[in-house]
């Protein structure tokens, strides 16, 4: 997508750490993000790092960015998209929804287009870094483009 808009970007791809699965065959819950991992892995500022993140505003699914270093403030959100009430997605939903694993979700490229509303801080760097859609792997591109690729909203949203 970002080829056939002439947007310019680059691709880091960094060895994403496994999960290993419990007794159950299921992964274990994890209390350390995705997000912060790849900034670890690629020796970056966190807040460059953005997460995102598949969110319900008054039922409505969208996604949300924000830097890993940071919390999605969901009041912050509603409002953004003129909305009541925000909720965060169920990881099967948001996987469902986009197509892409929880930790891989990138804002371009999902089984449905999904509003997008980024957080204000992104304006602050030359470049920022999000999922390339699947984990280990982030791309990093100019705020602007990034903007522009999804048709998103800059609001602050982030808290953090």
């Amino acid at each position: 997508m970002l080829d056939d808009a002439g947007i310019a970007y680059s691709v880091h791809p960094y060895t994403a750490p496994g999960r290993a699965a419990t007794s159950t065959g299921r992964a274990p819950l994890r209390s350390v993000s995705y997000g912060t991992e790849a900034a670890e892995a690629l020796g970056l500022d966190p807040g460059r790092v953005l997460k995102t993140l598949v969110a319900e505003v008054d039922g409505t699914p969208v996604l949300a960015m924000v830097p890993v270093a940071g919390t999605l403030d969901l009041k912050a959100l509603a409002s953004a998209c003129d909305g009541k009430r925000a909720v965060m997605a169920d990881p099967a939903k948001a996987q469902r929804l986009t197509g892409y694993v929880v930790g891989g979700i990138a804002p371009l490229g999902g089984r449905q287009t999904l509003d997008v509303v980024i957080d204000l801080s992104v304006v602050e760097h030359d470049t920022v870094y999000c999922s390339a859609g699947r984990r280990g792997l982030q791309m990093e591109l100019a705020p602007d483009d990034l903007v522009a690729a999804t048709g998103a909203e800059l609001a602050e949203i982030s808290t953090g």
